[in-house]
């Protein structure tokens, strides 16, 4: 079983800076790759950005682009993301999920860490 812990969110100013960590856990996780999303109030699940796990592949959401950075450590089997220049529209419950597949079809995901961006 894998288990997927989210940390790092919090209340941050707008303009300000926050890192997210999704450690996992369990002897079966081997992903190709792991993503973020987020979720704000009274909307859907909306994908923020998602890397490989060999790290060659990055792609991000447009929203976030040039402001967000993700990465991973395969030996700490942790993945990041790293939120800069944050707005009240960055405001939600952010998740991380993991992919088995190169498909990125994200096949666990953690309960998610609050971020809120007071403007």
């Amino acid at each position: 079983q894998v288990q997927l812990v989210e940390s790092g969110g919090g209340l941050v100013q707008a303009g300000g800076s926050l890192r997210l960590s999704c450690a996992a856990s369990g002897r079966s996780f081997s992903p190709y790759g792991m993503g973020w999303f987020r979720q704000a109030p009274g909307k859907g699940r909306e994908f923020v950005a998602r890397i490989s796990w060999s790290g060659a592949d990055v792609f991000y959401a447009e929203s976030v682009k040039g402001r967000f950075t993700i990465s991973r450590d395969a030996a700490k089997n942790t993945a990041y993301l790293q939120m800069n220049s944050l707005n009240a529209e960055d405001t939600g419950v952010y998740y991380c999920a993991a992919s088995r597949s190169r498909y990125f079809t994200y096949d666990y995901w953690g309960q998610g860490t609050q971020v809120t961006v007071s403007s």
